[in-house]
């Protein structure tokens, strides 16, 4: 079993990094989801100034305030432009955090798997000890009759 130590410490290892691999994922999917909400904010934002405006510049408009309303537009549709390529970099990033998660998980399989075969391999030693011991006694409990029964005339 001494034997095994090193690879529980490996395997509590392998865990703690899976663990945190997981949490980083989960915070990666947060942050995508924030950003996601965000954008979908500023999008209903933007319709709804559009909407107010356009009904605004049907009664009356000067020219000054059709610019400051286009220059706020713009704006706006640069804040929605620039939150959709945040969405981009932020699903990027859940991506390789699912991708780490994913390897980190694996690994701990494989340590996991490891140490089952170990102990299989261990537990087919004993086996093997234990069967070596019980046909020793065996043979030499036979040997034993069959020497008594020589001895005796």
């Amino acid at each position: 079993m001494n034997d095994l130590q090193p690879l529980l410490a490996l395997l509590a290892q392998a865990q703690a990094e899976r663990d945190g691999a997981l949490a980083q994922h989960q915070q990666a999917q947060a942050t995508h989801r924030n950003a996601q909400s965000q954008a979908s904010q500023l999008s209903d934002y933007r319709s709804d100034y559009e909407q107010r405006w356009s009904a605004r510049f049907t009664v009356e408009g000067s020219a000054e305030l059709l610019q400051c309303y286009q220059g706020f537009a713009n704006r706006l549709t640069q804040a929605v432009d620039h939150q959709g390529r945040m969405i981009g970099q932020t699903a990027a990033a859940v991506e390789r955090s699912r991708l780490e998660l994913a390897r980190q998980e694996l690994r701990v399989a494989s340590v996991s798997k490891l140490i089952e075969r170990r102990l299989a391999e261990v537990k087919r030693t004993g086996d093997r000890r234990e069967q070596k011991q019980h046909d020793e006694w065996t043979s030499r409990a036979a040997w034993n009759r069959s020497a008594g029964g020589n001895t005796r005339f």
